[in-house]
């Protein structure tokens, strides 16, 4: 790929103010822990020192609330460079790749994003802070119903939650701006190649055993592909 192809995948810096989150009753932790503090920790540790530049993905990562997306015995680690188990076998993605993949979607506030892979809903609710509509899609119905309890009493009111099969998308509001993939298939699914506009962006990481994170846009003439980083994330069911 030329680097003019290249730094299409590459965001435009626009500042927005932090969101103001109504946080319900339910959701409220009782603790005299300072979370904020260890929110502002993590983005200056974790995302500023690495080669996070998006002023918005940045103001977002300040805005949510990561430790109500982690089950309770995990809420002190919530902030740490690392991922965490959330049930059923699935995790919440450390902040960094939350960050990195946010990142390379680019989003402007208009954009219609897909998700595959909702999980605590996290990754969701840093989208849904920076697009217009996130309609997410996860496969096992108790983290499903979690996710749309929690991002419903934060006041997210953008955030669309589906229970159902990633691999086939959500086609009923295609085509979408942005995709991204929090699940490792083996391939890219050609249901969600379908469902991305020409022009658009999808963040996915493929493999098994070994995992690449790729960037992908997608031209009138087939995809263009940007290898970024080895990961690992569950595998795409």
């Amino acid at each position: 790929m030329t680097m003019t192809a290249i730094s299409a995948f590459l965001p435009t810096l626009v500042v927005v103010p932090a969101l103001a989150f109504a946080v319900s009753v339910a959701l409220a932790q009782p603790s005299t822990r300072d979370w904020d503090a260890d929110r502002r920790g993590m983005v200056e540790e974790q995302l500023g020192s690495r080669d996070i530049r998006s002023e918005r993905v940045i103001s977002a990562m300040l805005g949510v609330p990561r430790h109500l997306f982690v089950p309770e015995d995990q809420r002190a680690k919530s902030y740490q460079d690392s991922p965490l188990p959330i049930g059923h076998q699935q995790t919440i993605s450390q902040p960094y790749i939350v960050a990195f993949m946010t990142q390379a979607l680019d989003l402007d506030p208009d954009h219609r994003v897909l998700e595959i892979g909702t999980g605590s809903g996290y990754q969701a609710a840093v989208l849904g802070t920076l697009a217009k509509e996130v309609y997410t899609v996860e496969i096992v119905p108790p983290l499903a119903e979690r996710a749309r309890s929690t991002l419903a009493g934060l006041g997210y009111r953008n955030i669309e939650v589906r229970t159902g099969n990633g691999y086939l998308g959500w086609p009923e509001h295609a085509p979408y701006d942005r995709i991204i993939v929090t699940a490792a298939p083996d391939e890219v699914p050609t249901a969600l190649v379908e469902q991305l506009k020409v022009g658009g962006v999808m963040v996915i990481p493929i493999g098994t055993q070994t995992q690449e994170l790729r960037v992908l846009r997608r031209t009138v003439s087939g995809m263009e592909t940007l290898d970024t980083l080895p990961v690992r994330f569950v595998p795409m069911t």
